[in-house]
């Protein structure tokens, strides 16, 4: 569980019981008889053949394919909007001789977003811990990067998943983002890749991984690419693999200029089945004038369930 590194307090009691009172709240406050319509959300890149961002495309220039079905745009917007976002460190003894530089990175990252964003920060190594909760103050970002206590195994699976769910409950802004930097395969998780993937499909966040992977070798290390490509597919990020540490600071400044960069596209599926189906997402943008254009958003999500259907699976024994 993320845990608060002053105290080493878990983070998760705390979003249970909030998420206990919410749901209390929400049956007393909810009409009898309604229907909850799925808005989805998505957040998407644009670029050209020489991947330069697109600025300046219409609503008519996009068009959205759900399950092979075009959908019809509701909200459409690019601008400049903060984002609540998570940066997750590995904290794993083969990371200490690298944190100083991821550290510098990770502030790199922050100076280069809005200045209006939030960011807490989680260090994991076989545990996570909540070093630094939602702020804009850079000394104070500093201070939760600056504690490095090296050791253990790389469980990001759980780092993530439970990111994930603090950005979307505790997060104040409407767009969300999560930056996981980590030098190898995860070994030390109670979660799988297929249950970090489908918490990544349905979370509205984009998730941005680096991956320092060249002193894993053979089987271990295609795992470890395989599995930063598939999380950051799955939420319309990047997985980026570095030759050494010396160029994630390059990296997180692009990141932070993709953030800066994107497209709100907004809809209302036409398939109003509340079966808790995957619905696969295509979005595909054009221009006068333009070669082809490639545009990166999550590659889907999962329908809203039925009443009483099962929830997202529990984590394995450790």
């Amino acid at each position: 569980m993320l845990r608060r590194s002053n105290a080493r307090l878990p983070l998760l009691l705390a979003l249970i019981i909030a998420a206990v009172v919410a749901a209390a709240v929400a049956a007393q406050q909810a009409p009898t008889f309604s229907a909850v319509t799925q808005l989805v959300v998505l957040h998407a890149t644009v670029l050209d053949k020489n991947k330069n961002f697109v600025p300046n495309l219409g609503r008519e220039n996009f068009k959205i394919l759900e399950n092979g079905v075009e959908q019809k745009l509701k909200d459409f917007k690019r601008e400049d909007v903060p984002v609540s976002v998570g940066i997750l460190v590995d904290n794993s003894g083969s990371m200490r001789e690298r944190r100083t530089r991821v550290n510098a990175a990770a502030l790199v990252f922050v100076k280069s977003s809005n200045p209006q964003d939030e960011v807490f920060i989680v260090n994991f190594n076989d545990e996570a811990f909540l070093d630094k909760d939602f702020t804009s103050n850079i000394e104070e970002l500093k201070e939760g990067l600056e504690k490095i206590d090296s050791r253990g195994g790389t469980a990001f699976y759980d780092a993530l998943i439970m990111s994930l769910d603090h950005v979307r409950d505790r997060g104040r802004k409407a767009k969300k983002a999560i930056l996981l930097v980590t030098d190898g395969q995860d070994n030390a998780s109670r979660y799988t890749l297929e249950q970090v993937v489908r918490v990544a499909h349905e979370s509205e966040a984009v998730i941005y991984t680096v991956g320092l992977l060249n002193e894993e070798k053979g089987r271990e290390g295609r795992r470890a690419k395989k599995a930063l490509e598939a999380i950051s597919e799955a939420s319309g990020g990047v997985a980026f693999f570095p030759d050494n540490v010396n160029e994630v600071e390059a990296i997180t400044g692009k990141i932070a200029h993709d953030l800066r960069n994107q497209y709100v596209l907004a809809y209302t599926p036409s398939n109003v089945a509340e079966d808790g189906s995957f619905r696969a997402i295509t979005v595909t943008a054009s221009g006068p004038g333009r070669d082809k254009l490639t545009v990166r958003t999550r590659t889907g999500y999962y329908a809203n369930k039925p009443r009483g259907a099962a929830a997202r699976p529990s984590p394995s024994s450790p």
